[in-house]
């Protein structure tokens, strides 16, 4: 499969504007293709499908979207069912909601429906997701953890995610549930892999070339830590405080990208 046939990601901190501008909605709708696209609003992960489902619904109409339509997955079964699997055909984009990212990889882990998202992924399909759904797009996904307390190895918990960007570790609702220390904690245990952090009302738009670029109303935090000298979250006990030396933070706002391939921050001339 060529590279430039990959799909666009759209990860989305949480909480994003869906009364005034929504500058990130719109976006999901314009790269999905406007009038002419159809986007499948998957509520796995929500304990109240019918009620989310029907709203990004009525809000992906009002920007114009044509067919918006909300599959809900509430077992493995449905996850497996081929009249769910044919709904999603001729989708453009694919859009999971918030709620919990366990039940998103526990119902949909080694189904048609994951199969599907895979395989359509990698031949141009744009994969959106809010919060838990921005989560889950990691091959190691942050589950739960302390916020706004020191990191200690014990701050954060992680499960497989569906892994549709590697090297990447994703938090979201990052700034305003000061989630830093078990980001932190999360990247310590392999520095290679980049720590994001997405706050609310904001979110990434990863390209096939390794690239992302922030829109919305706040800030991505990038963490990493390749060239730490220190760390000593393998010697630690799991409530210690962790020591994690020499870690490149970047904090981007909206007209920033940056080069996941480089590890270096740019402004979008």
């Amino acid at each position: 499969m060529e590279e430039d046939k990959q799909g666009i990601l759209i990860i989305i901190g949480g909480k994003e504007d869906k009364k005034n501008e929504c500058i990130i909605l719109k976006k999901v709708a314009e790269l999905a293709g406007g009038a002419e696209s159809k986007i499948v609003i998957l509520t796995v992960a929500t304990d109240y499908p019918s009620e989310v489902g029907r709203e990004y619904k009525r809000l992906f109409h009002k920007l114009k979207v044509s067919q918006v339509e909300a599959l809900h997955i509430e077992t493995r079964e449905n996850a497996n069912d081929i009249d769910r699997l044919e709904r999603l055909g001729g989708a453009s984009c694919v859009f999971f909601t918030g709620g919990d990212q366990l039940k998103i990889t526990s119902l949909t882990g080694g189904t048609k429906i994951e199969e599907f998202l895979r395989e359509s992924f990698t031949e141009g399909l744009i994969i959106a997701g809010t919060s838990a759904g921005a989560s889950v797009m990691s091959e190691t996904m942050i589950t739960s953890g302390d916020d706004d307390k020191a990191p200690r190895r014990c701050t954060v918990k992680m499960a497989p995610g569906i892994g549709l960007i590697d090297g990447v570790v994703i938090d979201q609702h990052f700034a305003e549930r000061g989630r830093i220390g078990r980001l932190l904690a999360a990247v310590s245990q392999n520095p290679k892999v980049l720590g994001i952090g997405i706050d609310e009302d904001t979110a990434i738009v990863v390209r096939p070339n390794h690239s992302f670029e922030v829109l919305g109303s706040n800030a991505v935090t990038v963490l990493d830590g390749i060239n730490c000298n220190y760390t000593n979250v393998s010697e630690s006990h799991p409530d210690d405080i962790l020591a994690f030396t020499d870690v490149v933070l970047h904090i981007l706002p909206a007209g920033y990208e940056y080069d996941l391939l480089c590890r270096l921050p740019m402004l979008r001339r």
